[in-house]
């Protein structure tokens, strides 16, 4: 088959069409793209360091997603820690209440039949009593005690917040402040022997310290429900370990502390009929209050290293993407101009072709 020739003018103006369509299709590409490299043909070294770029802002947005999961964990934790502080101080609250209330009267009684008054001509007998915190207070009874009705008279007026009566047939002894109280003698002839103060005292004050007990059931379940997602460091289990680098090389590890009533030291309350059991109950929660003020400030400041770090990885993140897009990413504004450019060029290259090939159709008619 012969080849067909082509003119010089016309070879060169379908050349320069050739060239001007294959760089029109590249500029379309960026324009669709947006990218000047789009693969390895394109400029291999800038595709893979920009894919280098990407691929560790990935690895480090997983890696903030993280942060931001254990910044909640945090913040359940110190939200849990402000509810249990009012939790203590409405206890401590209770407990107050219960000072002002003045406990019902506390009673024991001896059946006189029991007592024996045979007394020794040269030794007296001494009955102790104690009520509640106070110093114990000891009655000696004389050799001329030979009935209830002594033994009442000997005893009357001797012992502070102390009354004694005969009723019924027994010997009965009161306090007024319902504070416990021990009555005991020296000797088995004394009649009265050891602790005869089985009553149950300060009835009055029993609401308090059901409401004082269950505020310590409602800290316990408020430290049991402060977790998220699978992890409570409001328990001594509970350990939260944040990586800030995908080798993880930098982390920080947060360890749980018991915020339980047992964790801060407060057990249930079970007399307060004196008010040194009611001292005991609010020490204990003065405790419990500086446990937790120590620990929300560990937390704290913990939270300031996690949100610190998030927002470091934040600003490496953004300087990994530019510099990709910097190695990747075309200039549409130049695209633009480029493709209007080549548009009139591919315009006039058509021009030319076409007055090329006239010039071949007028030495055509010449030959006819």
């Amino acid at each position: 088959m012969t080849g067909i020739t082509l003119s010089s003018a016309v070879r060169s103006n379908l050349l320069s069409l050739q060239s001007t369509a294959k760089m029109m299709a590249e500029t379309q590409s960026r324009l669709a793209t947006g990218n000047k490299v789009n693969s390895a043909v394109d400029n291999a070294n800038s595709f893979f360091t920009a894919a280098g770029l990407n691929n560790r802002a990935s690895d480090l947005a997983t890696l903030q997603d993280d942060m931001g999961l254990s910044v909640k964990t945090v913040n359940a934790a110190s939200s849990g820690i402000d509810a249990i502080q009012k939790l203590v101080t409405q206890a401590k609250s209770v407990a107050n209440q219960a000072l002002q209330v003045t406990p019902a009267s506390a009673t024991a009684s001896v059946d006189v039949a029991a007592v024996n008054y045979a007394t020794s001509t040269t030794t007296n007998k001494i009955l102790t009593f104690k009520i509640g915190d106070n110093a114990a207070t000891s009655v000696t009874l004389s050799t001329n005690v030979a009935s209830a009705g002594d033994l009442k008279a000997a005893l009357s007026g001797k012992v502070s917040g102390l009354t004694v009566s005969v009723t019924g047939g027994k010997l009965e002894f009161a306090v007024a402040s319902g504070e416990n109280f021990s009555v005991s003698g020296v000797a088995a002839s004394a009649g009265i022997g050891g602790n005869v103060s089985t009553t149950t005292n300060g009835k009055n004050r029993d609401s308090y310290v059901t409401q004082y007990n269950d505020l310590l059931t409602q800290i316990d379940q408020l430290a049991d429900d402060a977790g998220f997602n699978g992890i409570n460091l409001l328990k001594a289990s509970g350990t939260l370990t944040v990586n800030f680098n995908e080798s993880q090389t930098s982390s920080l590890t947060l360890t749980g502390a018991d915020m339980s009533s047992a964790g801060l030291g407060l057990s249930a309350a079970t007399d307060w009929s004196t008010k040194s059991g009611v001292d005991a109950s609010t020490s204990a929660l003065d405790g419990a209050k500086s446990a937790l003020r120590t620990q929300a400030s560990t937390f704290g400041s913990n939270l300031a290293v996690i949100q610190n770090r998030q927002d470091f990885t934040q600003s490496t993140i953004d300087t990994l993407q530019s510099g990709a897009a910097g190695l990747t990413l075309a200039d549409t504004n130049q695209e633009g101009a480029n493709l209007l450019a080549l548009q009139t060029r591919q315009s006039l290259a058509t021009t030319a072709l076409s007055l090329s090939n006239q010039a071949q159709s007028s030495i055509l008619s010449i030959l006819r």
